[in-house]
């Protein structure tokens, strides 16, 4: 009887503790204990779980693996199974269910906020209107008040919580690429390339990662025009199972600056001037200039901002750029210099300058709504991914430094390797809780990419993470839905503004034993950064190579078309019009004599002064010298998707031809192409052989720079020739080089619009089309061939005939 007491007297020892948050007993309670019924068995559960657990560590085992050579290869982290999921729970209550804290199972080692975004999608279809508490609202319409007549009582927290939600509805734009859209999709490997790295997108032909991507501009604000003379951003988000890898980059592959140091500076001088805020989203005015032209190693991006990359068609006909070299790393540690390069499909096409900042008026929304409509019409925006992958002995032995950001690797030296496409296939479900809040971040890696040590590329790392900080409310961004990756997280973070995880347990450290070691370090499974060797003095300054400002910006003017040529000369000469100090017009042409004498030359001549002497060079070693490289002109890729989604008007009126007009539209629908019939006024049309024909749109809300080419169906044009809107929608297409048709007696138009039937040099124009009404088929596909071109530049002049 004694024995037996004794036994009872040593199972129960300690079960006092168990229940009390304060202090332990001296020795720990024995697993008999379990079978007490003094004390709620799941509670004694717990804490013999946790002793377990804490018993399995007497000591931090990878502890070594931080010092010395054993750092090379750290170790993974200590860590060892819970007996039970109640050992590292908070609280045993965790199994009672309910409507809002779910099942009552435990999400053992799970994050649910990694699941897809519908669990966050919401749709109030046959649903009652409430608070954001979920108190269904009787009226939405009116105040609360003291009587019909009397003033709104302040206890009215229907409208308190509307009202202030309202006003709060805005955020910070960004800094910089302020103005952008966005779309959903995906990126597939063709090949496996482990043989270079072990990042998750390329470890599978065929593989197929999340995607979500923005295009934006750099300088606007959030309310700009889309068409303003401007770099383009190209940010692509992967959702890999490895965690979110954000490549931050441009439709430009060269940057106006060498270091982060100077990217501050960069950005006032092209905001709007601070004293009066003007212009917007422009780059001509005096601070940018004088900025610029006394940063010489801006020239080369110069060139690349004044020419018609800075003008796009679209974001979809546009190249994506990751401007920086990064590292690839494959999983022997081995790892080679890489450039990222997006090449669109659909060519690469850009505006005129007359055209663009007309479209600026007419459509602000141009390329957003063309994203949009190319998507919602499944015709989905692709680009083909191409590396440029070279060692660091191939890149000590170039003329140039490749972590200089002002300076590209020229395909001909290392040509551009196909790796995958990158697919558009579905828009957002709403504007702000995606496009807007997405957080992009140079420093969002994964295991296989790493960075290499370009100064702007080091400085930007950390300038992204800091401002969606200030941007989006706090170091939570990346639990709002967009950013949130697929992959698990699961680290010892907590608190901070808008908070969304809800972490169990009591453990929020590590290393530790209470929650059995984890979340534990990887060790060589996770993120390990390239061990590169480095052995120098800290000092402020820039390799030698670095002053090389000119070679490149050389290169890429003997790059360009004539045609590609005349418009740099024209986008010089518009910007420095608008410059007000003449010191700095002709500080920006000594720049220019470096590059070229004839660029030098053109734009001196546009504004009224004689070449300068050239800016001296700070090189003191030997400019290196290149061939063209055709790669760099915009006409080098004309796409290969032909017309689809071109834009054509099919101007109807009064006497057309309705069954020409109609077999025209579906032919060109039938091509992929979007024709529109436009009239003067909206309503229908009386055709010559139909009954009537509707108008789609009119002239005045669709004028001619938003289409991409002109057929007039035969018929009594008179009308036209008496509308000032379609001789100058005719006029329009022409001066903008794009491909026109003129059917039957409609050819007679151009002579009214002043338009000669042969170019300026007097060889036939091919892209105005003239045919019979009986011959419309040829003039047809001879109009089509000409659209699959985009546009043609031997047609313009300067100034312009037309």
């Amino acid at each position: 009887m004694a024995n037996r007491k004794k036994k009872s007297d040593a199972s129960t020892a300690g079960l006092g503790s168990v229940l009390s948050t304060v202090s332990g007993p001296s020795a720990p309670v024995p697993a008999a204990s379990a079978d007490s019924k003094l004390v709620p068995a799941e509670l004694l559960a717990k804490i013999l779980g946790s002793t377990a657990l804490a018993e399995a560590m007497p000591e931090n085992r990878a502890k070594s693996s931080e010092y010395g050579e054993a750092s090379r290869a750290p170790l993974e982290g200590q860590h060892t199974a819970a007996p039970s999921p109640l050992a590292t729970a908070s609280t045993v209550t965790e199994r009672n269910a309910s409507e809002k804290t779910g099942v009552g199972v435990p999400p053992a080692g799970d994050n649910p906020a990694a699941a897809p975004l519908d669990r966050v999608r919401v749709d109030s279809g046959g649903r009652v209107l409430t608070t954001n508490q979920g108190v269904a609202i009787a009226d939405n319409q009116n105040s609360l008040k003291a009587g019909l007549r009397g003033p709104t009582a302040l206890e009215d927290f229907i409208l308190r919580e509307k009202i202030t939600h309202f006003d709060h509805e805005r955020i910070p734009e960004r800094v910089v690429h302020a103005r952008g859209s966005a779309a959903h999709g995906y990126f597939e490997a063709y090949e496996a390339l482990t043989r270079l790295t072990r990042a998750a997108p390329f470890t599978k032909k065929g593989k197929r990662t999340p995607v979500f991507v923005r295009f934006s501009t750099v300088a606007g604000e959030r309310g700009s025009a889309d068409t303003v003379r401007d770099v383009r951003g190209f940010a692509v988000k992967f959702y890999t199972e490895e965690g979110n890898w954000d490549l931050v980059g441009n439709n430009i592959p060269v940057f106006f600056i060498q270091d982060a140091m100077k990217f501050p500076d960069l950005v006032h001088a092209v905001k709007p001037e601070p004293h009066f805020a003007m212009p917007q989203a422009s780059s001509a005015h005096d601070t940018y200039w004088d900025f610029v032209s006394l940063m010489p190693e801006s020239s080369h991006m110069l060139l690349w901002q004044m020419s018609d990359r800075a003008i796009p068609r679209s974001y979809r006909t546009m190249q994506g750029f990751g401007v920086h070299t990064f590292r690839l790393v494959n999983a022997d540690g081995e790892s080679v210099f890489c450039k990222f390069h997006w090449t669109p499909l659909a060519g690469t096409h850009s505006l005129v300058w007359d055209e663009a900042v007309k479209i600026a008026g007419a459509d602000s929304d141009f390329h957003r709504r063309d994203l949009w409509e190319a998507i919602e019409a499944g015709a989905y925006p692709e680009w083909e991914l191409g590396l440029q992958v070279f060692s660091e002995e191939q890149a000590d032995a170039f003329e140039f430094d490749v972590l200089d950001p002002t300076k590209l690797v020229p395909e001909e030296m290392i040509p551009v390797q196909p790796v995958g496409r990158l697919v558009l296939n579905r828009n957002p479900d709403n504007f702000f809780a995606e496009t807007e809040q997405v957080a992009f971040c140079t420093a969002h890696i994964i295991p296989g990419i790493d960075f290499s040590n370009d100064p702007l590329l080091q400085g930007r790392i950390h300038s992204y993470l800091d401002t969606q900080i200030t941007r989006l409310g706090g170091v939570n961004f990346h639990e709002i839905p967009i950013n949130s990756p697929t992959a698990q997280v699961h680290n010892n973070q907590r608190d901070g503004h808008h908070r969304q995880a809800i972490h169990r347990g009591r453990v929020a450290y590590e290393p530790n034993s209470l929650g059995g070691g984890c979340p534990f370090q990887a060790g060589m499974q996770g993120f390990t950064s390239f061990p590169e060797p480095i052995s120098d003095d800290k000092v402020r300054g820039k390799p030698e190579r670095f002053a090389d400002h000119y070679s490149q910006a050389r290169l890429f003017w003997i790059s360009q078309t004539p045609a590609e040529q005349a418009h740099i000369i024209g986008a010089f000469r518009f910007e420095l019009s608008r410059v007000q100090t003449q010191a700095i017009r002709e500080r920006v042409v000594s720049q220019l004599a470096n590059v070229d004498a004839v660029l030098a030359k053109g734009v001196a001549d546009g504004l009224g002064f004689p070449v300068p002497a050239a800016m001296p060079s700070l090189s003191i070693l030997p400019d290196p010298v290149f061939e063209p490289s055709p790669a760099l002109s915009l006409l080098s890729r004309p796409g290969t998707t032909g017309i689809k989604t071109r834009r054509v008007a099919v101007i109807v009126f009064d006497g057309v031809d309705g069954t020409i007009a109609l077999r025209i539209y579906n032919a060109l629908l039938a091509e992929g192409a979007v024709p529109r019939f436009i009239g003067i006024r909206l309503g229908t049309v009386n055709a010559s052989t139909d009954a009537a024909l509707a108008v789609d749109i009119s002239m005045e809300a669709g004028p001619p720079c938003l289409y991409d080419g002109l057929i007039i169906p035969p018929g009594d044009s008179t009308a036209l020739t008496e509308s000032g809107h379609a001789m100058e929608f005719l006029r329009d297409q022409y001066r903008h080089c794009k491909p026109i048709l003129l059917i039957g007696n409609a050819a007679e138009l151009a002579s009214f619009a002043g338009i000669e039937p042969e170019l300026p040099d007097g060889d036939v124009d091919e892209a105005l089309i003239a045919c019979e009404a009986d011959g419309y088929d040829d003039g047809l596909k001879a109009f089509v061939a000409a659209l699959a071109a985009h546009r043609d530049f031997r047609r313009e002049t300067d100034p312009p005939l037309v």
